[in-house]
């Protein structure tokens, strides 16, 4: 039988939400996904842990329950089996859990996504590269660095992993890099940029991350990259997504490090306030990347990963994503690739401000980003596409783009 706290204390990063089904009930859930677990609570577990505040013990927290519902009326060994249940969880703030939440390695959080098994997951992973809408298989490595960077998707394989393929097999095929700076859309912090130190594990192996690259940013920029490392990269997908795909095509022969950045809104930019401090911090961050890149002294290699629109009732628009309104997002989407592909982040920013971000372009802050910090480049469409559900209930679209900077061999 687990050991419960003497004076139990929740850990941050919970949720509890209301069972639909099931009034009175709650499922209480990890946001970070160091935990798979989901506890069905009711009305008076809920009430009870929430004195699980670190300073009552399990006799004074029956005291005070018995105070509002009676003497007695809590049947013996109740709250002990509510606070093992917790901690059996890893909802409790324990060794246990400080100890998963500072492990230098990131365990994997989209699996589902992906095979859990590294010989499926092999397998659906060159499924990517040969299915239609794929590019074919990669073909000769490259011995040298003739190609700078790649914007590609970060939706679900199943939806979208064939776009990715294009953007990978580029790549291999035109970079010998072993250093990639992946910046993608951070979906769970506010924070404007968050990096971590922790080693990505997928079924495929351990990737690290180079920590003289994140060091030399952090010395440039200045504090608060790390405030909220747990819930920016934790559950985040946009980095993952991106490491699986390293991991096949380079396979073991070229070993690799990451350097994994996650970029929050930039709404600011389309006309909100706070445009011109938001403008300093991104020319801050894209000094700090160029900084480091610049002492690194090998090729340095980034990956854009970020969607396009996202369109539809899911979203929150009132019609279904259909005929018109896919075909004016399509038209919407070739204009900023357009805009991409010149390497004119200016004029990409103000489509968006034109259209007051309606559809939704998550893309947006990783590749505005990164394209201040390459400079003056040139880009190639790979692959574009739209995912539509069936019944327009939504439409996420993406590309594949490559980039040279001005001065690199194509």
């Amino acid at each position: 039988m687990t050991r419960v706290p003497a004076r139990p204390s929740l850990r941050p990063y919970l949720t509890a939400d209301s069972e639909t089904n099931r009034p009175g009930f709650f499922l209480v859930r990890d946001n970070l996904r160091l935990s798979k677990a989901v506890l069905r609570l009711s009305s008076f577990d809920i009430e009870c842990v929430k004195l699980f505040d670190g300073s009552h013990s399990i006799p004074d927290i029956i005291g005070r329950m018995e105070k509002r519902l009676g003497k007695g009326s809590i049947p013996s060994g109740r709250i002990e089996m509510l606070a093992e249940a917790m901690e059996q969880s890893l909802f409790l703030d324990t060794d246990a859990w400080r100890a998963a939440a500072g492990s230098p390695v990131r365990p994997p959080s989209c699996i589902g996504c992906y095979e859990a098994d590294p010989k499926a997951l092999k397998e659906q992973m060159r499924d990517q590269f040969l299915r239609d809408g794929g590019p074919g298989a990669p073909e000769r490595e490259a011995a040298d660095h003739r190609m700078d960077a790649i914007l590609v998707p970060h939706i679900d394989y199943n939806r979208g992993g064939f776009n990715f393929a294009h953007g990978f097999k580029s790549l291999f095929e035109q970079s010998n890099a072993r250093l990639f700076v992946i910046v993608g859309t951070s979906h769970y912090s506010p924070r404007l940029f968050t990096l971590t130190r922790k080693a990505f594990e997928t079924p495929l192996g351990i990737v690290p991350t180079d920590g003289a690259f994140i060091g030399r940013i952090e010395e440039y920029y200045g504090p608060g990259l790390f405030e909220d490392e747990l819930l920016g990269h934790l559950p985040e997908h946009s980095i993952e997504l991106e490491v699986v795909f390293l991991q096949h095509i380079l396979g073991p022969s070229r070993p690799f490090r990451i350097v994994p950045l996650v970029v929050g809104s930039f709404e600011a930019l389309l006309g909100g306030r706070g445009k011109l401090s938001l403008e300093a911090s991104i020319g801050k961050m894209a000094a700090a990347i160029r900084y480091a890149e610049a002492a690194a002294g090998e090729p340095v290699f980034f990956i854009i990963s970020g969607d396009l629109a996202h369109i539809g009732p899911k979203f929150g628009d009132t019609q279904p994503a259909a005929n018109a309104m896919l075909a004016s997002s399509r038209e919407q989407d070739g204009r900023l690739l357009e805009r991409v592909a010149s390497g004119d982040m200016n004029g990409y920013t103000a489509i968006l401000a034109a259209e007051q971000d309606s559809r939704r372009i998550c893309g947006f802050p990783p590749t505005h980003l990164t394209l201040s910090t390459l400079g003056p480049c040139s880009g190639r469409l790979l692959r574009y596409d739209q995912f539509v559900h069936p019944r327009g209930h939504e439409s996420v679209s993406f590309a594949s783009v490559s980039f040279n900077r001005h001065g690199t061999n194509a």
